[in-house]
Formats: C-alpha cells, structure tokens, sequence
C-alpha cells in the first residue's frame, strides 16, 4: 500500500500447485496488480499484452514493496526461471524490477538470483524508511543492496540475522530499528543491521517425536532447518530461581538433519538412530549417534549424492524417510524409500528385503519447483512413508507408501502381501504414514492417512483384525474440516483398546478401540500434532507439534483407569505411578529471559481422584509410611470430574515461629495478629525416604486407599542406608529447632504481658522491676533470634547469625544430596544442641526466680500474672 495515499494498493497473485510427486510454480494466474480506487478495480500489470517493461511470460511468485520515502518507487519480485526453459517453454529472465512512477512503467534492475533464491519457500523485499534506494532481500541469506537494487550485498551467515528469513520489520520512526524473522526465531537490530539480539521463539517445527528409557526420560526429535535434537523431559534443577523449568541450554543436537526420525535404541539411550535431509541422499540420510562420544556416523543405505527427479534415483527416499528399530531385536534396523531395508549390523551394510512396495508410477517422478526447480525429495512420491514391526510377533512387518499402498510380511520380508485394496474406502495417492501394529494381538493393526496433498482433506483411520484381509474406517467423533487430516496414530501400551490420533490441528483419544473418539486437547495449542509416543516407565503423553514444539501430558494413569463403573461411582482413588525421589543437578547458565525454556513435571507424587459430584467439604488425602503413620495430610480441589495433586514427598513441617513484638530499633514495623516470622526460624519438612506408602482419599464419610511406590533417585551416589542416618540427623535438629521454636514463644509471650504492663504501671518500683524482666528475657532471647533483624535490605549480613539460623543452615546443607552426615556436621549438632540445652535451662532459670518474684508482686497488688504459655 501506498503510505501516503492507501487508495493505490499493489498485490501478487501465485498460481501454485502442491501434490506428493511435485510442486508447479508459476502459470497465467500470477501477476502483479495495482488498484487505484481502494480495492474497487485491479489491473493486472504484467503479461503477454503488458508495453511497461514487467515479464510478458508466465510468473510465479510475487513480492511488492513501496518506499515510503518516495511512493512512486516501487519494487517487485516476480518469479520468472530465469530464463531456463521450463515444460519445454521458454521463460523469461530476471528477479528485480522496479517503477519510477508509482508502477505505471517498470524497468529490470538485477537478474542475481540472490534476490530472490527458493521463491517459493521466502521471497520478500523490504525498503528502508528513509532511503529508497536501501532494499533488504529476505532469502536463505540476508541480502542488502544500497543501490536501489542494482548490486547485492550477501551478508556473512555469522553476521546476519539468522537462516532462512521471511520477514522484516522496520521502524518508520527510527529506521535504525528493525526486526527480522526467520527459521530460527526473531533477530533485533537497533544499529541498522550491525550487530543482532537472536531470540528464541516456542514455534518449533517438530517432524516427530520420540523419547528414550533413560531416568527421567529425553524427548527426541528432528526440528525444520536445524539438526535434531534431544532434551530432559525433567531437569532435575531444584531448589533454584528458576524451579521447574528446563533451560534451553540442557538441549543438544544428536546427528542428522532437519526432518524424518530421531529414533534411541530402546534399550541403551547412548545410541540414536535418525534419517533426515541433507547433502547425501536427499531424504536417505541415516546416522547412528553416540551419546558418550558426542559423535555420530553417517551409515547411508546408498551414499550416492543426488537431486532431481525421483526417476532419476536409485533409491527413492522421502524428505523424512522411515527409520525403525525392530521391538525383538536393537540390532535390527529397518529404513524406507521405495523398498524397506535392513541392516544387522549398526549400518555397515544394508540389504533389501522388500519389492518395490509403491505404484512405480513413473509419469508422477518428473523434476518439482515448476518455473524455479526445487528438487530435494520433499515430493517423491512412490517412497515407504511408514515402516512398523509388531511389538509381539518378530518378522510381521507393516509397510504404507505415500502413493497410497499398504503392504505386510509375516516372514521378514521373505515375501510380502499387497493389502491396499482390503482397505475399503482408502483413497488413492493418500499417504499411508502411520501403522501402529497391537501389543495385544498380533493380527490387530490400525492405520492413520494423509490426504492433503491431494486434497483429502477428511480423516481417515482404519482398523485390521485379521492382519489385513479387511479393515473398518474408525473416525467417528473426529470432525471434518480443512484441518482434519490424519497424522498419527498410537495404542495406548497400558489399556487395550485405547488409541491417540493427531490431526493437522488437534488430538484425540478412543477408549473402545477406535469405534469413536474425543477430544485430548485440554492446553494442547492447536497446531499440527506431528507425532505422538507413550513413555512407558513414567507413563506420559508426549506429543511433537509442527509448530509449537513438544509437549507431554504427565502421567496418564486416569485417563488409563477411567470405567463406566468409576465414573457410576461417587468418589475414586486411581492407583497412582510410581514417585521418584529425584534430587537436584547444577544448572547449566540459564537466560532468565528465555521464552523457550521448558517446564518441568510437578516434582513428586501425582494423585488422581474421581468425584460425581462437588463433596460437602473438600476432599482430604492422606499419606501412610510403613509403619501407618500419616506423615502428611493434604486437601485436594473439591470438583467433579478427575482432579489431581501432587505430593512433594515430604512429610509435615513443624509450625512457622513467629514474633510478637517489633524489631529492636525498628519499632516502626507493625506487627500483625499472626506476628511476624521469627529470623532464622525454619519450617523444616522432611524428603521421605524410597519405600512403600498407601495414599488414602477421604471425601463425604468414604474412604479409598492406594499403594504408592517411592523410588530412589538412580543418580544418586548415597545408599539407602545413608538416607536413612540423614533423616534420623535432621529429625534430631528439627526436633531442637520445635523445642527453640518453642522458647521464643514463650519469651514472646511474656514481653507482650510486659509491654502491656509497663505501659499501665503506676508504681515506680512495679515499672522498674517490670523493665529489668523484660531486659532480661531479651537479653536471653537475643542468644537465639536476632532481635534487630527486620527481613528488609538484607539486614541478615549485618550481624553474627544466632543459634536458630545455625540449626536451620544444617539442616539445609546436609539435605542438599543423599549422604549421612559429616562427622562434622555430627560435632556440630552437639554443640548447638548444648547450646540450646543451655539456653533452655537459663529461661527456666529466669522463669522460677525472676518472672515468679514479679508475678507474686502483681498478686499483691491484684493485678493478672505474667505467663508464658507458647501462643
């Protein structure tokens, strides 16, 4: 739009089609177009009857730009092929016109093809403010022209914004100002583009998702223009300013490319498998990492660089081939293109095990990109696009090719049978991509695919129980619409007939094997769901988004418990996962700023329970050691439907200690009902150690109970046995730091009374008497608590710490890690226990002489005794 008359508007149009063999750039419907009337007329600018310079032949993308310091500037893109014949046409030539008189003429100013690079994937051109002759060209690269755009100036990668950009920001108030977005994020300048502010955005574009059986668990996962990555589901960073959070900086890359599969061996997380892009095979790339080295090994099925067709290939692989690791045997490794291969023997060699599983239709494997090619294996078509072994039968193979074939094998590969057409209703050309052979029998298989490269956009999920030789279409409660094609689907591992399906914008569960479904998405943002997994030792939900990164929905056990007879109940207690005792890990430096930190699963114990209906009080949970003791009780939400708490693992802390009066020389300070917090006064609650607890839901006069399973940290070093002489330690200091809790109550009673008295005494001898008390118990109280310490201005550094803040900084060291105490720290306790032995001693002291001589006066003149009984 013109900035100073928004009457004159210039739009592109892009004739483009997208199927799975190929994309077509450019044809008749593309152009430039101008209206002068807002909008009401368009004229189209370029074509084969156009006299004012643009191209006459067919175009394909178009970016337009004004510059706001002189409207009758404009500058155009259009995509043109560059001269290269295209379809056995000739095309025209160039990247850059540009107009002088607010696009009535136009002349060509530049054929570099770093205007505009991949066309169809980022091509936009942006004018600075304040000169017109200053134009940013947004492409792979950054490319800057100070010329009006007869010479470009390709900006180094390591000091440009990012890779891949897509659009530009500049101030119109300050041009020195400006943002640019690309794959990576956002990139701030406010030098005008000398130096970049890279930030991080949570838009992620996830492939798929895996995740590994390390404790806790990574989450796996190839990431669009970056490699892949692996990252902790929990950081295990506790007690920090940034608790339950994962940083950025506890992500690492793992081998591969950008798309297909980041797979770990299932039963030794040092090794990940992945299939990507990149400069080898287009889509074949195949790598195994290793964790411990750092290092991975590219193990290619055929290393042979190649672009172009796929006619032209020996083997077809897709942008985000196949890679899967037989369930019997790690060693085992299955990939796809047009065949499935395998390998025994980590990569070193390959062999094919399968026929050319696709239609082979040879007339869909011509060069992709239309005017501008653009051949990279991202439309292959006649490639395995989903390989899945049964979890139960070895050598029972499942293969789906995106040209809508399906394929199974029960002899591993010896022989196959062609099952598409059992498939009732299965499109042709859909792309079969996800297979999800039954952990409960071995003939049950359930399949999910994608149509929207052919412009089906419904889903479409179907069932076998007969390993293939007939299937029912499952979708029912999974609306249709433009966003509902199907993406993935997953059988739940814990309860049979339960099933997870991911759309383009949604997920979605069944409880009864697929016959209908409902709704999984709670905060889930509506993105793309990418892939979708069952971490099986924790039990979680994770999910991979094409968009929104990943996300995991913790602890699935009530949705897995979840019967007709629970929901007729009144009140259910669900059988909680096991809880593990995790102890924190030093961070790595954490940018507090960081939209794309993670966050953590709550720590502790997650407890579910069912209500019908809203109870007459809250609900009460209680938790039961061996011995059945409660060591803590906690009051859940009291709601209907499924609600959860979670338990942190400790037991109940001793009651805050608090202060009565207002600090010595800060009077000022006011002192509330409920007191103020003693300084140094420690509520110490107690991790509990690994062992057998019962949970236990009281609601409405019914009582449920649950075993719950408390695991040690694997990281640890300490034994059970150290954990068990630390607990023993820090209940003898808690039980010190209740009994010091207890004195300053009582010495804090008894001054209040003075206070109270002082201020009503009329006798000089009663005032004076009642001063020294209470200077006494000052004096006494001040070996215990800092009575100058406001808690304000950090005025804890000022004065030598007392004996209540030296009982509560042992407990908080030694309960840092699971180690017995030092034979230090032992020393230690004992002196402070003395000391308050001590301590205790000369206020009881205080309390038979001093406080009963003035308590017998006050008898005497009939006036109420001091007291000192604890508040």
């Amino acid at each position: 739009m013109d900035p100073t008359n928004p009457r004159i508007l210039f739009a592109g149009t892009w004739q483009l089609e997208i199927h799975t063999w190929g994309r077509t750039s450019g044809g008749p419907g593309g152009g430039l177009h101008v209206s002068r009337d807002g909008g009401d007329t368009w004229e189209k600018l370029n074509g084969p009857d156009n006299t004012i310079g643009l191209p006459k032949k067919p175009v394909g993308k178009v970016a337009v730009a004004v510059a706001p310091s002189n409207t009758q500037r404009v500058y155009a893109m259009l995509e043109t092929g560059d001269g290269i014949p295209w379809d056995g046409q000739p095309t025209e030539d160039g990247q850059l016109w540009r107009s002088e008189d607010g696009g009535r003429t136009w002349a060509l100013i530049t054929r570099n093809r770093n205007a505009m690079g991949r066309p169809h994937y980022y091509s936009r051109v942006v004018i600075s403010p304040d000169d017109e002759d200053e134009a940013y060209f947004l492409t792979a690269s950054f490319t800057v022209s100070t010329d009006g755009g007869r010479t470009l100036d390709v900006i180094p990668r390591a000091e440009a914004p990012g890779g891949d950009h897509h659009d530009m920001w500049i101030d119109p108030t300050n041009p020195d100002r400006m943002i640019v977005a690309h794959d990576q994020g956002l990139s701030i300048s406010i030098n005008r583009t000398k130096t970049w502010f890279r930030q991080r955005l949570t838009n992620a574009q996830m492939y798929h998702v895996t995740v590994d059986n390390a404790v806790p668990y990574n989450v796996l996962g190839n990431k669009q223009d970056e490699p892949t990555y692996r990252g902790p589901s929990n950081s295990r960073i506790l007690g920090t300013r940034r608790i339950n959070h994962i940083p950025r900086g506890m992500w690492h890359h793992v081998g591969g490319g950008e798309s297909g599969f980041a797979t770990p061996d299932p039963t030794d997380p040092n090794i990940v498998w992945s299939s990507a892009s990149g400069s080898g095979m287009v889509g074949g790339i195949v790598v195994r990492y290793e964790e411990e080295r750092r290092q991975y090994r590219p193990v290619e099925v055929w290393p042979e660089q190649s672009r172009g067709p796929a006619s032209g290939v020996r083997y077809r692989f897709i942008w985000d081939a196949p890679v899967h690791i037989s369930p019997h045997d790690n060693e085992t490794v299955y990939v796809g293109s047009q065949h499935v291969h395998r390998t025994r023997n980590r990569g070193q060699s390959w062999e094919v095990i399968s026929p050319d599983l696709t239609l082979n239709d040879r007339s869909r494997m011509g060069l992709s990109g239309g005017l501008t090619g653009d051949n990279i294996g991202v439309e292959y078509a006649g490639t395995v696009f989903g390989i899945a072994e049964s979890p139960i039968e070895a050598g029972l193979i499942w293969a789906g090719t995106n040209d809508g074939k399906l394929h199974i094998t029960r002899d591993g590969g010896e022989s196959w049978t062609d099952v598409t057409g059992n498939v009732d209703g299965l499109p042709e050309w859909i792309a079969v991509r996800s297979i999800a052979p039954s952990r409960y029998d071995a003939g049950t298989a359930y399949i999910a695919a994608d149509g929207h490269q052919v412009n089906i956009r419904d889903p479409h999920v179907y069932r076998t129980r007969d390993f293939g030789a007939s299937w029912e279409k499952i979708t029912d409660g999974i609306p249709p619409s433009m966003l509902s094609y199907t993406k993935i689907i997953v059988e739940d591992p814990v309860r049979r007939g339960m099933l997870y399906v991911g759309t383009e914008n949604a997920i979605y569960v069944s409880f009864n094997d697929g016959d209908d479904w409902q709704p999984l998405q709670n905060n889930l943002p509506a993105a793309p769901v990418s892939g979708i997994v069952v971490q099986e030792h924790f039990n979680d939900l994770v999910v991979g988004t094409y968009g929104r990164g990943f996300w995991i929905f913790d602890d699935l056990s009530p949705i897995q418990q979840m019967t007709p007879e629970v929901m007729a109940s009144a009140s259910h207690l669900f059988a909680p996962r096991d809880a593990y005792r995790f102890r924190p890990i030093t961070p790595p430096s954490i940018p507090y700023d960081d939209p794309t930190i993670g966050e953590d699963p709550e720590y502790g114990a997650s407890l579910n329970y069912w209500l019908a209906a809203e109870a007459s009080e809250a609900p009460t949970i209680e938790i039961l050691d061996g011995s059945g003791m409660v060591v803590r009780t906690l009051e859940g939400p009291n709601r209907t439907g499924v609600s959860r708490i979670h338990w942190d693992l400790r037991d109940e802390a001793n009651e805050p200690i608090r202060m009565l009066t207002p600090p010595r020389y800060a009077e000022h300070i006011e002192v509330g009902d409920e007191g103020r917090p003693a300084p140094g006064g420690q509520q110490i609650s107690i991790l509990m150690p690994p062992g057998q607890y019962t949970v236990r839901l009281s609601v409405d006069g019914a009582t449920h109970e649950q075993p719950l399973t408390v695991l040690k940290d694997p990281h640890s070093a300490g034994t059970e046995a150290d954990i068990a002489e630390q607990l023993a330690f820090i209940r003898e200091v808690r039980e010190d730091v209740v009994r010091a809790g207890e004195a300053v109550h009582r010495v804090e009673a008894m001054r209040v009374q003075l206070g109270t008295l002082s201020r009503f005494a009329e006798d000089e001898d009663l005032s004076a008497s009642v001063e020294d008390l209470r200077q006494k118990l000052m004096d006494l109280q001040e070996t215990m608590v800092d009575l100058r310490l406001t808690g304000q201005g950090q005025d804890g550094v000022r004065f030598e710490a007392r004996l209540l803040q030296k009982l509560g900084y042992l407990v908080g060291a030694l309960s840092i890690a699971d180690f017995r105490p030092t034979d230090q720290e032992m020393e230690v306790k004992v002196i402070l226990h003395d000391a308050l032995e001590a301590h205790l001693a000369e206020l009881e002291e205080l309390v038979r002489t001093d406080v009963a001589a003035l308590n017998e006066t006050l008898r005497g003149l009939g006036m109420l005794i001091i007291t000192d009984d604890a508040f």
